[in-house]
């Protein structure tokens, strides 16, 4: 079955809008937070530039936010692929293989994982934890998990994702 797209479609980058999500969303408690996933949501990343207006608007340090948007792993600097593959490569998925299907999906792509593909129809991303240990190796194909991964099944989904 093709994979289908979980992200809206976003706008290019636009320092107005930016302005107007942070503008809207300040007055809330802890609006970091909001404020990122609003950005990420228009435009589908956050864009480098939102940093110093973010910082400036909730009398933070640049500094600060750039420690948010880079600690959590959901957050892009740069727009995602139009299909999103996510790789499980904690302990009880590496412990079933998710390394070997690592490598796999790496060499099937032909890029490693955080990149996109040249013609951004994928995204590969690595991530900790799906909540599907009991059917590990997980993976998650535009928002939709898919448990016991196999070599087979992972080339599946990157042909369904390349549709």
């Amino acid at each position: 079955m093709p994979a289908t797209s979980n992200l809206a479609v976003s706008q290019p980058w636009d320092e107005a809008t930016a302005q107007g999500i942070i503008a809207e969303l300040r007055a809330l408690d802890g609006p970091l937070l909001p404020i990122l996933h609003g950005l990420q949501e228009r435009f589908g990343y956050v864009d480098t530039r939102a940093v110093p207006m973010i910082a400036h608007a909730l009398n933070l340090s640049r500094a600060d936010v750039h420690g948010v948007v880079s600690f959590y792993h959901d957050f892009r600097g740069q727009p995602a692929g139009r299909h999103v593959i996510k790789l499980c490569r904690a302990e009880a998925c590496q412990s079933m293989g998710a390394d070997r299907l690592a490598a796999e999906l790496e060499r099937a792509l032909g890029i490693r994982f955080g990149a996109t593909t040249p013609d951004g129809r994928v995204t590969l991303e690595a991530v900790y934890c799906l909540g599907n240990c009991a059917l590990s190796p997980a993976a998650m194909v535009d928002g939709k998990l898919h448990g016991r991964i196999d070599a087979p099944s992972a080339l599946a989904l990157v042909r369904g994702a390349r549709q």
